[in-house]
C-alpha cells in the first residue's frame, strides 16, 4: 500500500493519516520516490528539501489532530521557506537562503502541512509559461514538448503526476487558473485576504492572492481549509469565518442556473476550445441548470489592470534596473518595471476608477446570475518553447499580456474563480473551464464545482505519467 499512497486523493491521505492508518513518514516515502522518478522528466520540483520535512514531522508530535494530518506540500519558489533556497525565478536571487517563511508557509505547517521543496516559477512570476534562467522550463505533463502554463506551472504539474496530493500556487493575472487548465487540473483563484500573504513590500496589494491546486474540487476544499486563516500582520486578512470549506467541497450543488461567455466579451479564444466548452456547457444544461448566454460588460478591464500590475511590479522591483542586477533579468520583468516607471497619478486614478467600475458591473450581474461560466484559457497548451502566445485563430497579439485576459478580467474584481477540467482537445490535450463567483462565495463555488465535476465526469482519478509524444486519446486510466 506504501508504494502507491503518491497516487492517492488528498482527502483519502489526509484521513488515513488523522485515523493513524498510514504515517506522515511513509506518505513522505511515497513521494519521494515518485519525485524521483518522474521530476527529471517534467522538471516541476527543481529544489527539495526531505530532510527538513522529516524533522518537521520528528518534531510535530500533534500532527495527527489537524486538518492535513502530515500530508506532504510544495511550496512556490516565489514563496520564502525557512532555510530553503528560494530564488524567485531569478538569477539575482540564485543563492538565497532566507531565515524566515511566508505567513501562507506557516499557516500551512500549522494546518498539519509538511513542506518538502520548491515548485517551479517563472522570474518574478511574470509570464504565464514557467520557465527561468536558473532552473530551466517546466513541461506540460501531458506532452512534454508543451507548456505546463504559469505562472504556478510547476506547483500544477506536480499534482497532475502526482508528485504532490495538492500544491500551494498563487494567481496574480491567471497564474493558478491557466496551469490547472493546461495541467487538466482544479485551480482555485479564492477572493483577496482569505489567504493570508507578506511579509512583502506591497501589504494592501489584492490583484495577486493564494490559492490551490489539486486533482479534484473534493482535494481543493481541503486544501484551502488548510490555507485559509486569519494572520493580523497581513491587513487584508480577515478573521476566520464558521465556513467548512471541505464540507461544501463534498456536497455537489447545482447552480440552478448561470450564465455563460465564451470570451467574456473580450477576448479571442480558438474555436476548438470554444467548442470543447461549449459541449462541456450543454451537459450543465442537460443536467437541469437553466442558462442564459450573456456576460457583463468587461471592456475596461484592460484599463484597470495593465497600469496596476505595471505599478506593482515598478513598486517591488524597480531597485533592480539601477545596478547590475539588470543585466540578469528576462525582458517581460524590465519591460513591466518600466512600464510601471512612466506612469503618473493620473493613470493610476484612471486605472482605478475603471477597476472600481468593472468590479461593480461583475458583482451586479453576479446578483441576477449567481455564477457566470467561460473558458479558463483562449488555447490550448502551446509549445514550451514559445515564451508566450502570440496569435489565437488568425489574430496576432501586441504584447505577451493579450492571452491572458480571461484571467486578468476576473482578477480586477476581486471575484472568486475555479478552473475544473471539462474535456480534451482533439490531441488529448486537456480544456478548463472558469467558474465565476461572488465576491467570499468560495464554499458555494466549491459546491458547484463538484456538481459540475460529477455531470461533466473528467475528475482525475488517478496521477499521470508524463508522455514525451503527442497524446491521440485520453491517458489510460487517468481519468474518470
Amino acid at each position: 500500500m506504501t508504494d502507491e499512497l503518491w497516487s492517492m486523493d488528498a482527502v483519502v491521505l489526509a484521513e488515513f493519516l488523522r485515523d493513524g492508518e498510514i504515517t506522515p513518514l511513509e506518505v513522505l516515502g511515497s513521494v519521494e520516490r515518485r519525485v524521483g522518478e518522474v521530476d527529471p522528466v517534467v522538471n516541476a520540483l527543481p529544489t527539495l528539501c526531505f530532510d527538513r520535512a522529516r524533522r518537521s514531522i520528528a518534531a510535530g508530535a500533534g500532527l495527527q489532530r489537524t486538518i492535513l494530518g502530515g500530508l506532504p506540500v510544495p511550496i512556490k519558489d516565489s514563496y520564502a521557506v525557512d532555510g530553503v533556497r528560494t530564488t524567485f525565478g531569478s538569477r539575482v536571487f540564485a543563492d538565497n537562503v532566507p531565515d524566515y517563511s511566508d505567513y501562507l508557509v506557516e499557516a500551512i505547517e500549522q494546518a498539519g502541512g509538511v513542506v518538502f521543496g520548491k515548485s517551479n516559477t517563472p522570474e518574478f512570476e511574470a509570464g504565464a509559461n514557467t520557465f527561468n534562467d536558473v532552473f530551466g522550463a517546466t513541461l506540460n505533463p501531458w506532452n512534454t514538448t508543451l507548456s505546463a502554463a504559469g505562472s504556478s506551472g510547476g506547483a500544477a504539474a506536480a499534482v497532475a503526476t502526482g508528485m504532490a496530493p495538492f500544491a500551494q500556487g498563487s494567481d496574480f493575472a491567471c497564474s493558478l487558473r491557466y496551469p490547472a487548465a493546461f495541467c487538466g487540473i482544479v485551480g482555485l483563484r479564492p477572493s483577496p485576504g482569505l489567504v493570508p500573504q507578506g511579509p512583502n513590500g506591497m501589504p494592501g496589494q489584492t490583484l495577486s492572492v493564494i490559492g490551490p491546486l489539486a486533482r479534484t474540487v473534493g482535494d481543493a476544499g481541503l486544501a484551502l481549509a488548510a490555507l485559509a486563516s486569519f494572520d493580523e500582520r497581513d491587513p487584508l486578512s480577515r478573521p476566520a469565518a464558521d465556513t467548512d470549506y471541505q464540507a461544501a467541497a463534498r456536497q455537489p450543488k447545482s447552480p440552478g442556473h448561470f450564465a455563460y461567455s465564451p470570451d467574456l466579451g473580450i477576448a479571442v479564444v480558438d474555436p476548438e476550445i470554444r467548442n470543447v466548452v461549449e459541449t462541456a456547457v450543454r451537459k450543465l444544461e442537460a443536467a437541469g441548470a437553466a442558462l442564459f448566454e450573456k456576460h457583463p460588460d468587461l471592456s475596461l478591464s484592460d484599463a484597470a489592470f495593465r497600469p496596476l500590475r505595471a505599478f506593482q511590479f515598478a513598486a517591488s522591483r524597480s531597485a533592480l534596473l539601477n545596478g547590475p542586477e539588470r543585466e540578469l533579468l528576462k525582458p517581460e520583468v524590465i519591460w513591466n518595471i518600466e512600464e510601471g516607471l512612466r506612469i503618473g497619478s493620473a493613470d493610476l486614478a484612471a486605472a482605478g476608477n475603471a477597476r472600481a467600475v468593472t468590479r461593480m458591473r461583475m458583482i451586479d450581474f453576479l446578483r441576477d446570475h449567481a455564477f457566470l461560466i467561460s473558458p479558463t484559457t483562449p488555447v490550448a497548451p502551446n509549445p514550451v518553447g514559445d515564451r508566450y502566445v502570440t496569435r489565437i485563430d488568425g489574430h496576432e497579439l501586441s504584447t505577451y499580456l493579450d492571452w491572458l485576459i480571461l484571467g486578468y478580467a476576473v482578477t480586477v474584481t476581486g471575484c472568486p474563480a475555479v478552473s475544473i477540467p471539462c474535456g480534451f482537445t482533439k490531441a488529448g490535450l486537456p480544456v478548463g473551464l472558469q467558474i465565476i463567483g461572488r465576491p467570499y462565495s468560495e464554499a458555494s463555488l466549491l459546491s458547484v464545482a463538484a456538481w459540475c465535476e460529477n455531470v461533466l465526469g473528467v475528475a482525475m482519478k488517478r496521477p499521470i505519467d508524463p508522455m514525451k509524444a503527442p497524446p491521440k486519446t485520453r491517458h489510460a486510466g487517468a481519468f474518470k
